[in-house]
């Protein structure tokens, strides 16, 4: 038996190997546990003497764990899970002192419209931390929350998985967007033109099946619809190149859109109710103290927010 295998294995390689499989890579798994480069890298080394495995393999520029390591990710998430909840719950999170990458999962619009707030809070609150962004499928989402490569979801998750806790930050409504080169439409977007003009439509999904087509389905009003597309920042250049689209989104982006010139802004024909955003974390993390100052730095961000509703948000 080598002396590593001697040595055995301590909180802190467990630790490195949490950040590993978050971060997949050695520099940000270091950033993420204020740790050197260097000592990152020997910690990895002796994790894999202990195990006999390199654990971590490098394909293009992520380090993508080995089948060894896929095997033994549940058991170190649920031992670090389980050291944060109950032996680390009572300690404090210091975000002025804190180097750590917070990964959330949200749209290309939430990008755009909600991360510049934020930023600039962890500018003031937590300089030495960063944020990491990536747009998932829903069904992915559960599985990334668990395992602690990503700390939160944010969005109008409609068919969010029940075992993940839930709080919301705001509502937000719906609009029609049209391009500023579209010369026939006037001061008010009426039915007629709704109905006759091409639509852009923003799913996750590749349906059409959202709620607010159930509303307009519900009011016999049907689109015709030229593109359905997951990406909301394709629309404006779209509609710069077919001014006669339209599209309808939520009211943050189009205010955003209109801010850079690029769209006018109508109301829809009819009705559409407003649209619930929330931020969504695992179970295993819920006492986590760098999640729940994360949890609560987006409530504070959004409760402040522009051009929203926030309404019976709980604690």
């Amino acid at each position: 038996m080598s002396a590593m295998h001697e040595d055995g294995l301590d909180l802190n390689l467990l630790t490195v190997f949490d950040a590993l499989l978050r971060e997949r890579n050695v520099t940000k798994a270091a950033q993420a546990l204020g740790m050197t480069q260097s000592a990152t890298s020997h910690a990895l080394n002796r994790l894999r003497a202990f195990y006999d495995d390199p654990l971590f393999v490098k394909v293009a520029a992520r380090m993508e764990p080995t089948l060894k390591a896929e095997a033994l990710r549940t058991a170190v998430v649920e031992v670090m899970s389980l050291v944060r909840q109950q032996i680390l719950a009572g300690a404090r999170f210091e975000p002025k002192q804190a180097r750590r990458t917070f990964t959330l999962c949200m749209t290309d619009m939430g990008e755009l419209v909600f991360l510049p707030p934020l930023l600039e809070r962890f500018k003031h609150d937590a300089p030495g931390c960063s944020l990491r962004t990536m747009q998932v499928p829903t069904e992915q989402i559960e599985g990334l929350l668990a395992s602690g490569e990503a700390d939160l979801a944010v969005g109008s998750i409609r068919s969010a998985p029940e075992g993940l806790y839930q709080q919301r930050l705001f509502l937000h409504s719906f609009v029609t967007i049209a391009s500023t080169r579209n010369r026939e439409l006037g001061t008010k977007l009426t039915r007629a033109q709704f109905e006759s003009m091409r639509h852009i439509v923003v799913t996750l999904t590749g349906r059409t099946a959202e709620s607010y087509d159930k509303v307009l389905e519900e009011q016999g009003i049907q689109r015709k619809v030229a593109l359905l597309t997951p990406h909301f920042l394709a629309v404006p250049l779209l509609m710069d190149r077919q001014p006669d689209l339209l599209a309808t989104v939520p009211r943050q982006l189009a205010d955003t859109f209109h801010q850079l010139g690029a769209v006018r802004i109508f109301d829809p024909p009819v009705a559409i109710p407003d649209f619930q955003l929330n931020q969504h974390w695992h179970p295993r993390f819920h006492h986590d103290p760098a999640i729940v100052w994360l949890r609560e730095a987006m409530k504070r961000t959004f409760e402040n927010y522009p051009h929203v509703v926030t309404r019976d948000m709980p604690a």
